[in-house]
Formats: structure tokens, C-alpha cells, sequence
């Protein structure tokens, strides 16, 4: 059984940057490279970023499972889509449907924050992600790139997954 912890102390932002350090090196080293990387990590990802993101109305949650703590997932809401900035599960942890789990505490979250639909954006050589997130419903919209400074870009896909609502049918 998965936990979902908020995080708001400077202790809870810390030990996202711990996550995202070990994740992120692992996994997206080889699709954008070091540099990159630990640019992205500073950035966006570092205690002080994740601080200044939460002020900005980001909703982050460290995911606990026997293990300890395995991930972490942040939200904005924006609109009537809810932005799922952040999904990231350490390595040794995938594949015992965590993504899963957290997927359903996402979409738990959507309605209470008037959103009907989960966007996010995903690399477009991350053809792993990209896969497992259409076979949790989302489907490709558009094709962005954003500069993100340093002289870096993110070379994205933005997916969609509109969310049914409680008593309406698919079909509808």
C-alpha cells in the first residue's frame, strides 16, 4: 500500500531533490545527456525550485511504499486541466504497479481541484514513458519545444487524458 505525503517543509523538498537526483541520472542521462541534466536538476529540481514551485500553486507528494520512500508526483492546477508536472518511481521500484496506484491518487485529485482532464508533457525519445502513459489513456495532442535557458530545450509531446466523470459513461 502506497502512502501520498504533502510535502511543505524544507526537510520534505530536500528529500525530493534526493529522489529526483538519484532518478533523474538514471534514467534521463542517455536521452538528453549530463549537462543537460544536471542543469534541469538545479533548475527545477533542487530544493530551493521545488520550494518556489509549491509557492507558485504546485501540489507535490512523496510516495511511500514498504521500501521507503520510492517517488514523488507534482500537480498544478491550471484551468480545468490538471498539469501533472512531475511522475517519477526509482528504478528498482517499477514494474509492481506503483505507476498505477499513483495514476489513481492523480485522478482522485483532478475533481477536488475542478479539473476534468490530466495534461502533461513527456520527451519525445522517452519512448518507454511515452508508452506506458497511452496505455494509462493518455493520447499525443500536439508537439512542443520550449527553451528552458542554459541553452537547452525541452523537445516535448503534450499528452491528454480526459477524466470521466463519477456516473457518466465513456460512451457519452
Amino acid at each position: 500500500m502506497l502512502t501520498f505525503h504533502p510535502v511543505y517543509t524544507e526537510a520534505d523538498c530536500a528529500a525530493i531533490a534526493a529522489l529526483a537526483d538519484r532518478i533523474w541520472r538514471h534514467h534521463y542521462t542517455a536521452i538528453i545527456g549530463t549537462a543537460q541534466v544536471d542543469y534541469m536538476l538545479d533548475r527545477f529540481q533542487s530544493p530551493r525550485a521545488i520550494a518556489a514551485q509549491i509557492q507558485e500553486g504546485y501540489h507535490y507528494r512523496l510516495v511511500t511504499g514498504a521500501a521507503g520512500e520510492i517517488g514523488y508526483f507534482a500537480v498544478q492546477p491550471q484551468g480545468e486541466s490538471l498539469f501533472l508536472s512531475k511522475f517519477y518511481v526509482l528504478a528498482g521500484q517499477r514494474g509492481q504497479g506503483y505507476g498505477r496506484q499513483i495514476m489513481a491518487e492523480i485522478e482522485r485529485i483532478a475533481p477536488e481541484q475542478g479539473c476534468d482532464r490530466i495534461t502533461l508533457t513527456v520527451n519525445k525519445h522517452n519512448t518507454l514513458t511515452l508508452a506506458i502513459y497511452q496505455k494509462l489513456g493518455f493520447k499525443v495532442e500536439d508537439a512542443i519545444v520550449t527553451d528552458i535557458g542554459g541553452g537547452f530545450v525541452m523537445d516535448d509531446f503534450l499528452l491528454v487524458k480526459p477524466l470521466v466523470a463519477q456516473g457518466e459513461s465513456s460512451d457519452s
